[in-house]
C-alpha cells in the first residue's frame, strides 16, 4: 500500500474516532499513529502526512463542513455516515488546501476510503459531492 494512501486511512480512522469522542481526543493522535505504523516501511512519511491531514481537517473543520452542507443540499451533515462525512472532509481538505495533491488523486482517494470503510454506494455519494465542489470552485 502506498504511504499516502495508508496515511489517509489512518487519518480517516482517527477523524472517525474524534467525531465520536470529541476534539479533546486529538491529544491521542501521536500514540495512535505510532502504534499503527511501528516498524513499517515509510512510517515516518505516513505519520507526517496523516498528522497533516488530521490537523488540517480539524483546523478548517467549520469551513469544510459549511461547504459540505452547502453542496450536499439534501443531506444533513450530522446524519451522514460518520465514515462518509470524514472521507469527504479529507477529500475537501486535499482539494482546497493541499496544492501538491492532484485533484483527481484527492477525489479518487476519498472515494476509495468510502468504498473500503463504508458501503459500495458511498463511493458514488462521495464522488458526486466532491465533483460538485470541484466544479463550483473552478478547480
Amino acid at each position: 500500500m502506498r504511504v499516502r494512501t495508508r496515511a489517509r486511512e489512518l487519518a480517516l480512522q482517527f477523524l472517525f474516532t474524534t467525531d465520536l469522542q470529541g476534539p479533546a481526543y486529538r491529544s491521542e493522535l501521536d500514540a495512535f499513529l505510532n502504534e499503527a505504523l511501528a516498524g513499517k516501511p515509510g512510517a515516518e512519511e505516513a505519520i507526517a502526512y496523516a498528522r497533516r491531514l488530521v490537523d488540517g481537517v480539524l483546523l478548517r473543520r467549520d469551513e469544510i463542513d459549511d461547504l459540505l452542507r452547502e453542496t450536499a443540499r439534501n443531506w444533513d451533515l450530522e446524519r451522514m455516515a460518520v465514515v462518509d462525512r470524514n472521507a469527504l472532509r479529507i477529500g475537501v481538505y486535499e482539494l482546497l488546501f493541499e496544492e501538491q495533491i492532484p485533484m483527481k488523486v484527492a477525489i479518487n482517494e476519498a472515494i476509495e476510503l468510502g468504498k473500503r470503510y463504508s458501503t459500495e454506494a458511498s463511493g458514488a455519494f462521495i464522488n458526486g459531492i466532491l465533483d460538485r465542489i470541484r466544479r463550483d470552485k473552478g478547480l
